[in-house]
């Protein structure tokens, strides 16, 4: 049972980041179709309509889509020096408790960014150039908000599991 959620929390994570690096693709070519535009305005060529306002929704997608995969794989920073010469107990105990202040950080981001999402909805404000509504935005950044609280969440029980067996767990390609 516990492999089956591993998989699953790790293919929700792996497909997310997929999602965001796809946003973030999507940014870069409209990023160069525009730029390519700006500098060949004399041949008739235009910029995209609303670049930025494109952008700033696709790199927001991508921030919020990556964060389950870091999460999942233990890629968030660390300073080790304080930890590498303690025991494999007490780096667990750390281990516990850093994923339950991320579980913690997770859920008030979500909380939050579901907040904007509902307020922006409710008072229909869009953007400038293109008018597109900014809930938009904040919505698409909410599925991998979601994400990151449930991969959060599957993290603390790795973590509770590890502490209480005396077993290390498996991050990614790191053994914790």
């Amino acid at each position: 049972m516990v492999d089956r959620i591993d998989r699953a929390m790790r293919q929700l994570a792996s497909f997310l980041a997929i999602l965001g690096g796809l946003a973030l693709i999507a940014v870069i070519l409209i990023t160069v179709v525009s730029v390519t535009g700006r500098a060949l305005l004399f041949v008739g060529l235009a910029p995209i309509r609303g670049d930025f306002e494109l952008v700033e929704l696709g790199t927001g997608f991508a921030v919020f889509a990556f964060l389950p995969w870091v999460q999942i794989n233990r890629q968030h920073a660390s300073v080790e020096i304080l930890t590498m010469n303690m025991g494999a107990g007490i780096n667990r105990l750390i281990d516990l408790a850093a994923d339950l202040l991320m579980l913690a950080i997770a859920a008030l981001l979500t909380w939050k960014h579901w907040d904007g999402t509902v307020d922006k909805y409710v008072y229909g404000e869009t953007t400038f150039i293109i008018q597109y509504p900014i809930w938009w935005a904040y919505a698409s950044g909410l599925a991998g908000a979601i994400g990151f609280v449930l991969v959060s969440f599957w993290c603390v029980v790795l973590s509770a599991r590890a502490l209480v067996t005396g077993q290390d767990q498996a991050h990614g390609e790191i053994q914790h």
